[in-house]
């Protein structure tokens, strides 16, 4: 129950006009216990094995039964409710009672009926998640960037993040009927949540419609310190129906043209080491200022210099061994933007393709991956 409360609770708003958001939907039938949260845009949905006596439905302040739940002692609990929706709690020596609101307030999450389905195995969708949100624009005035952009076509899963300075790109083979072809664009709180709940093991189902996007999956219970699991609960919490399913609504508007900034040649292509450059990019960055926000990355035979400025701070100035043979070139970039790609992906050498100064840099890996990111002027 901790845990289902510790998934779904993330997406209640804790300032919002309608009281009713604030609260879990709990609804109670045969041997399960139905835990659901929503802001309207987003909503959680988790299943948990429950010994039901009568069943029913109700809402509580989901927050504050977090916080309960966090503190009872370890064992079972037992939730009873009357008519006018008040829960009592017991757990051992402890009681609580408290108020809700009648379920029938709560908002119904969307029916999927008709839409479009696909099967990806969670950490190939987690991996693709974190290999590109970090891209997405917070900028509010250009909303259709303010998520990812997913693309279901030609037997592939190609995801697109952008914020008009920087674009990164990741995909997966994945094998569907032509006619289930479909793109959307999910909001950056979805996205949070499914990094957050994406397992290492198992399959997600993603099923797409117009205007609404979800996700349901098999989470496995983790255990919560102290508590033993009754014999027969355990095994049946282990069969593949999925027990957590998350929905979204899609950002409405047309994703721009992404695959037109990313340029079709490239002069030179440099091989450095992740781990190498992104050190040396953090040192760097050490001295960067909010008016000087570039590093020089300076390529002569075999050495990289990375390079900071800052006319009222002072100058920083990294060197790294690399095999290269090209003509100099010196490019300038955000070192942040440089870094995030860096910091997500787990391949231990990167290719950098440069065409000149004021073109668009591209990072490449060995996987179905790359990164955009446009040079700054260098002073």
């Amino acid at each position: 129950m901790l845990e289902a409360l510790q998934q779904v609770q993330t997406v209640v708003s804790t300032r919002t006009t309608l009281p009713i958001l604030s609260n879990v939907l709990l609804r109670a039938t045969g041997e399960t216990l139905e835990l659901t949260t929503t802001d309207l845009d987003v909503g959680i949905q988790r299943k948990i094995s429950a010994d039901v006596s009568k069943a029913g439905a109700t809402s509580l302040p989901a927050r504050r039964l977090f916080g309960i739940f966090r503190e009872l002692p370890a064992g079972e609990a037992e939730i009873e409710v009357d008519e006018k929706n008040i829960a009592s709690i017991r757990c051992g020596s402890s009681f609580f009672k408290i108020m809700g609101l009648p379920a029938e307030e709560f908002p119904p999450l969307p029916k999927f009926d008709g839409g479009k389905h696909f099967k990806i195995a969670q950490t190939n969708l987690r991996d693709m998640f974190r290999k590109t949100s970090y891209a997405i624009s917070n900028d509010e005035t250009r909303y259709v960037l303010n998520g990812a952009f997913l693309q279901f076509k030609a037997d592939k899963l190609t995801m697109v993040a952008t914020d008009g300075r920087r674009l990164a790109l990741a995909e997966q083979d994945l094998e569907f009927p032509k006619a289930n072809e479909v793109e959307g664009i999910l909001p950056t709180k979805a996205v949070n949540e499914l990094m957050h709940l994406l397992g290492d093991k198992g399959e997600v189902q993603a099923i797409v419609t117009e205007n609404q996007m979800a996700f349901e999956m098999q989470v496995s219970a983790a255990p919560v310190t102290g508590a033993q699991p009754e014999k027969g609960k355990e095994e049946k919490a282990k069969s593949d129906s999925p027990n957590l399913m998350i929905v979204s609504k899609l950002i409405e508007g047309n994703y721009p043209n992404y695959r037109q900034v990313i340029p079709s040649e490239c002069k030179e292509r440099v091989t450095l080491e992740r781990e190498s450059l992104l050190t040396a990019l953090r040192r760097a960055s050490l001295l960067c200022t909010e008016k000087s926000n570039s590093v020089k990355l300076q390529f002569t035979k075999n050495n990289l210099a990375v390079i900071a400025k800052s006319p009222d701070v002072g100058e920083a100035r990294e060197s790294v061994t690399i095999n290269y043979k090209g003509k100099e070139i010196a490019v300038a970039f955000n070192p942040e933007y440089m870094m995030d790609p860096l910091r997500n992906l787990d391949s231990d050498e990167v290719h950098l393709e440069l065409i000149d100064e004021l073109s668009p840099g591209v990072i490449k890996v060995n996987a179905p991956f790359l990164y955009v990111l446009m040079p700054m002027r260098m002073s």
